[in-house]
C-alpha cells in the first residue's frame, strides 16, 4: 500500500491531468496503482491514462447520470473494507465534475477521505493571468441559457478575478456577455486546451475578446477557462458616483428606467446597474422593487 498505510476502507478523492498525461503525481500514481478499485468519469478515458503510467487498475463508470446509484454500491464497497480511488475525467472530483454526492455519502458512513491534489483547470489559468489579488472568486460553468448567463453575471460582484469554465459551443457568447455586464476595458484572461499541444493563453480587455475569438475557428475548439479581472480603483470610484445617481433616481422612476438613465449618465455596465438598483430599492422599501 502507499507511503500512508492507511486502514482498510478509504476512500481517495484523486486529481488527474487536465491534459498533459506528464502531469499526473508521483503520489497520485502510487494510489491508482495501489486501490482495489478506481471509480472514474468514463472509463476510457481513465484506461487510457492508466495505460501511459503502466497502471492495470479495475475500473468501475461512476458520472453525473448514475452517481447516487453507484456511489451507494461504493460506500457499501469501501465500508467493507476495499480502497477506492474516485477520479474525473481530468482535474479533481467534484470541481465541476461528479464526485461530491460520494464523498458525502463516505463522510456520513464514517469512512476516511483522503483527497490526492494535482492539477486544476482553475489554479493553472489563474497562475498564468497575472491579476494581482489576495483571493478569486470561482464560479465553475455558468447557465447555459443566454437569459440564465445574463442573470448569474448581474449577481456577480467582480471586486475581485472570476475564473469562469466555458465550452466552446458557448464561448463566443460568453465574452459577449462578459463585456455588456462589466464593460469593454475590463481585461480577461483567455485559456484554451490548457497544457495540450494547441494550448494558448491570451490576455486583453474584454472589447478585443469576441474579435480575438472569432478571427481563428480553432479558437471556438477545445475547453476554456475565463478569468476576468480585478476591478480597478476607478472602476471602484465609478460605482460610488454611479449608486448615487441610482439613488435619487429611484426616487421617482423604476428599476429598469432608473438603471437606463444612470448607464448613460456613468458609462457604466445597464446590466450591471439594474441589479445594483434592485438592490438598493428592496434595501429602502421602494415601491416595485421587491423580490418576485
Amino acid at each position: 500500500m502507499p507511503q500512508e498505510s492507511p486502514p482498510a476502507g478509504t476512500l481517495y478523492v484523486v486529481a488527474t491531468p487536465i491534459g498533459n498525461l506528464s502531469d499526473l503525481t508521483p503520489r497520485a500514481r502510487e494510489i491508482l496503482a495501489a486501490v482495489d478499485l478506481v471509480a472514474c468519469e468514463d472509463t476510457r478515458t481513465t484506461r487510457t491514462l492508466l495505460a501511459a503510467h503502466g497502471i492495470n487498475a479495475k475500473t468501475v463508470a461512476l458520472h453525473e447520470h448514475n452517481e447516487r446509484t453507484a456511489g451507494a454500491k461504493l460506500v457499501e464497497s469501501i465500508g467493507a473494507g476495499r480502497n477506492v480511488a474516485l477520479v474525473s475525467d481530468a482535474g479533481t472530483p467534484g470541481v465541476s465534475d461528479p464526485g461530491a454526492l460520494v464523498v458525502e455519502a463516505a463522510h456520513r458512513a464514517g469512512i476516511r477521505v483522503i483527497p490526492i491534489p494535482g492539477a486544476s483547470a482553475a489554479i493553472a489559468a489563474y497562475s498564468a493571468s497575472g491579476f494581482l489579488a489576495d483571493r478569486f472568486l470561482f464560479v465553475g460553468f455558468l447557465p447555459a441559457t443566454p437569459g440564465g448567463r445574463r442573470k448569474a453575471l448581474a449577481k456577480i460582484e467582480a471586486e475581485c478575478p472570476v475564473v469562469i469554465y466555458e465550452a466552446p459551443h458557448r464561448v463566443l457568447e460568453t465574452v459577449t456577455d462578459l463585456a455588456a455586464a462589466f464593460g469593454p476595458e475590463r481585461e480577461v484572461v483567455i485559456a484554451r486546451e490548457l497544457t495540450k499541444k494547441f494550448e494558448e493563453i491570451a490576455r486583453l480587455p474584454l472589447g478585443a475578446a469576441a474579435e480575438w475569438i472569432g478571427s481563428n475557428s480553432h479558437r471556438q475548439q477545445g475547453e476554456f477557462v475565463l478569468v476576468l479581472g480585478p476591478k480597478a480603483a476607478a472602476e471602484s470610484k465609478d460605482d460610488g458616483e454611479a449608486e448615487r445617481i441610482l439613488l435619487v433616481l429611484l426616487e421617482d422612476l423604476s428599476v429598469s428606467e432608473a438603471a437606463r438613465i444612470a448607464a448613460r449618465l456613468t458609462g457604466g455596465s445597464k446590466n450591471a446597474l439594474y441589479a445594483r438598483a434592485l438592490e438598493l430599492g428592496q434595501a429602502q422599501g421602494l415601491k416595485g422593487t421587491k423580490p418576485r
